[in-house]
């Protein structure tokens, strides 16, 4: 698992054999899935997957660890070896039409949110039920923060928006060979996304948060003025159910989303 910039592919590798089956346990019963594995490594987690799934895609960057992948599980058929960027993976052409995948990982450090994002944008299409990740400890704070706690950022609100965040487990560096310097959280995620539910377009609301949480320190208000809303247009339709000086990390996302339908409301007015 990365933990921070290291040389091209540098890894640690999961070598705790509890973690590991605790890890594919906590995607539940997997016969009928099609299932993405992200950055399989060595393949102790794939090992597992191959002998549970219907079909196994595991995407990997380093074409050594591919190929090594790819001449071990070459007698199994229903396990895909994928030598990819994630981030470049079109996740909807992985899945077959009609069905739904989940997603399994180890995800590289700098570019967790990516990743996450990533997965957010197919689990709004329906393509992903659930994921089950392994990040830094610090981000999985992040990503699992409730609205008031001071690690609830935008990461939080865009996680939560899109799925339903389960704290499972959190792993020493010794269950890592190499020992990273940093503990890692595993998290479960059941793809939902929010936004019927709250009456908001994922685009638009998706920017109205990046400008709410802008500056972290501002109030709500002095961040949207930042974006180019005037004073009077914020007083003309503040929601009673938002303090005056509240911050974006203070509040749930009914009254985000209450606030963002109201503010596009008196533009479409104007």
């Amino acid at each position: 698992m990365h933990m921070k910039r290291k040389p091209k592919f540098g890894q640690n590798f999961l070598i705790d054999d509890t973690a590991r089956h605790a890890i594919v346990g906590a995607l539940g019963d997997l016969r009928n899935r099609t299932v993405i594995e992200i950055g399989p490594g060595h393949g102790s987690i794939t090992e597992i997957l191959a002998d549970r799934c219907q079909r196994l895609i595991a995407i990997e960057l380093d074409p050594a660890l591919a190929a090594e992948l790819t001449f071990r599980f070459r007698n199994q058929p229903q396990v895909e070896i994928v030598q990819l960027d994630v981030l470049k993976a079109d996740v909807r052409a992985l899945v077959p039409e009609g069905e739904t995948a989940d997603v399994i990982g180890n995800l590289p450090y700098y570019i967790t949110s990516d990743i996450l994002l990533k997965l957010f944008a197919a689990g709004s299409t329906g393509i992903i039920a659930r994921a089950v990740l392994m990040m830094q400890r610090e981000v999985a704070d992040r990503v699992s923060a409730a609205p008031g706690i001071r690690d609830y950022g935008l990461l939080s609100a865009t996680a939560q928006m899109n799925a339903q965040v389960e704290h499972l487990f959190t792993l020493p560096p010794s269950a890592f060979s190499p020992p990273p310097d940093v503990y890692s959280t595993v998290l479960r995620l059941q793809f939902a996304p929010r936004f019927a539910e709250l009456g908001v377009d994922a685009v638009g609301f998706d920017a109205f948060l990046k400008q709410t949480f802008a500056q972290k320190r501002k109030t709500l208000q002095n961040n949207l003025r930042a974006a180019g809303y005037s004073a009077e247009q914020l007083a003309a339709v503040w929601p009673a159910s938002i303090p005056p000086q509240a911050r974006a990390e203070s509040l749930p996302l009914g009254p985000m989303a209450e606030l963002y339908k109201a503010l596009r409301s008196s533009v479409d007015v104007v």
